[in-house]
């Protein structure tokens, strides 16, 4: 069974950064495309970005956060990273971990991410 484990989320200030981590345990990671998601209350889950498997040689985000998130991957360590510079309070939300398979997807537990006015 794949198990997701994110941390990094906490509260900063308007235009601070965060670094989010997601560890998978499960074996063949390399073979994954990943991505992250975010929920704000009230509001439906929404596509963060994503990256493609094996090398991570293609990289996809939302327009709201083109160019101050970056999305990288660590085979060897099965993890996969969200960098979020500039923050603002729109960001605030539950951040979620997914890992793509053919036979469906997997989700960790979210971490908390709260960015101040």
């Amino acid at each position: 069974q794949v198990q997701l484990v994110e941390s990094g989320g906490g509260l900063v200030q308007n235009g601070g950064s965060l670094r989010l981590s997601c560890k998978a345990s499960t074996t063949n990671f390399r073979d994954y495309s990943m991505g992250w998601f975010r929920q704000a209350p009230g509001k439906e889950r929404e596509f963060v970005a994503s990256i493609s498997s094996r090398t991570g040689g293609s990289t996809y985000y939302r327009d709201s956060v083109k160019g101050r998130f970056t999305i990288s991957r660590d085979n060897a360590k099965n993890t996969v990273d969200l960098q979020m510079n500039s923050l603002k309070p729109e960001d605030t939300a539950v951040y979620y971990c997914n890992l793509q398979t053919p036979w469906g997807d997997f989700w960790g537990q979210g971490t908390q991410v709260t960015v101040s006015a």
